[in-house]
């Protein structure tokens, strides 16, 4: 049996993604064999293609940190998985993929019914989202959260999530974007014509809780002035500390391993000794997954209840081929998606 696998040939633009047709791989001692239903699309994946996240692995490689598929078929030693039964799982590479083997500890049952585009926007955008919220700022009834990058893929899981925990929120977008922000529950803030720390301080008075900050770097300290004393700026993604450093390393990727780390810790050190006990929280999904995996799949198992109850509703921007990789990484790479780029190799309801 054949199948269909993408792969990053070497550090670069989009076309450094190939679609190649090979053997299926097979299970070895302890993994499954899963056949992958949907397969997310996100900014890290592309940051690895382009060979500047801390995550990116030698090449070639395939990339895809989260995916949802089905049981096909358990290596030696396996044992408790069914051929068919749902899945869940963050390989972090390895997703765009018609199969993949993965070890049977990182599956995460998932309940029938669900549509797999937007069961797989739980797995990276959601528990993220999730994390930062309840483990990260620790939100409380009743308070304020700013949130940049409102009507992205976690931004949107964030506006969700916020406002089950009853958040009063509030969110930066282009201006395109303000009527999604402002449906799910949020007061919009345009970034480009608008300085959200004044926008902020004349809506609330006082500032937020919480801000979460994907953008890092100098921007960090910004979104710390947004908040209200006592509260919390949650950095991930980190996206303009890492694309500072360009393509031109040998060893793309590593380089960056450690990169930022020192202007997170000022920043962190900052908020403990300077007035009015304003902290900054780094936040890494793969670090705290591998740190905590029970806490993954604890937090990953609560969100697939959520969806199945249709308490959250995922937003999925646009749905396509395997084979159109390149052109999903190249949508998501022009900015303004609404939700999450989803790769579905088979569009069949679970």
């Amino acid at each position: 049996m054949r199948h269909m696998r993408v792969v990053v040939s070497h550090y670069g633009g989009p076309e450094a993604l190939q679609v190649i047709e090979e053997a299926c791989p097979e299970p070895e001692a302890g993994e499954v064999r899963v056949k992958v239903l949907a397969a997310g699309v996100a900014m890290p994946d592309i940051m690895a293609r382009e060979g500047i996240h801390p995550e990116t692995p030698p090449v070639p490689y395939t990339p895809g940190w989260d995916l949802i598929g089905v049981v096909d078929l358990p290596g030696p030693g396996v044992t408790g998985v069914t051929p068919g039964e749902v899945v869940a799982a963050m390989p972090i590479h390895g997703a765009y993929a018609e199969f993949v083997c993965l070890p049977q500890r990182e599956l995460v049952p998932v309940p029938s019914g669900l549509d797999p585009a937007e069961a797989v926007s739980l797995v990276l955008n959601y528990i993220t989202a999730y994390q930062m919220l309840h483990r990260s700022a620790k939100a409380k009834p009743g308070q304020r959260a700013l949130i940049h990058g409102a009507a992205g893929g976690v931004g949107t899981a964030l506006l969700q999530l916020g406002r089950l925990a009853g958040l009063e929120l509030y969110g930066t977008c282009s201006q395109r974007s303000a009527s999604i922000v402002s449906g799910l529950g949020a007061t919009a803030i345009d970034y480009r014509d608008q300085d959200f720390v004044t926008e902020i301080r004349r809506l609330t008075g006082e500032g937020v809780d919480a801000v979460f900050d994907p953008i890092g770097g100098a921007h960090l300290w910004q979104s710390r002035e947004a908040l209200r004393p006592g509260g919390r700026v949650v950095g991930y993604g980190n996206t303009t500390t890492l694309r500072g450093e360009g393509l031109d390393a040998g060893r793309a990727g590593r380089r960056n391993r450690l990169h930022g780390i020192p202007i997170y810790l000022l920043y962190i050190l900052g908020g403990w000794v300077l007035p009015g006990r304003k902290r900054v929280v780094p936040y890494s999904i793969q670090t705290l997954k591998r740190l905590r995996p029970a806490q993954f799949r604890e937090d990953l198992t609560t969100l697939l209840d959520l969806l199945k109850q249709q308490r959250i509703k995922p937003l999925v921007a646009q749905r396509l081929p395997l084979s159109a990789a390149r052109e999903a990484q190249e949508l998501l790479g022009r900015g303004g998606v609404i939700g999450k780029v989803v790769l579905v190799c088979d569009d069949s309801r679970m």
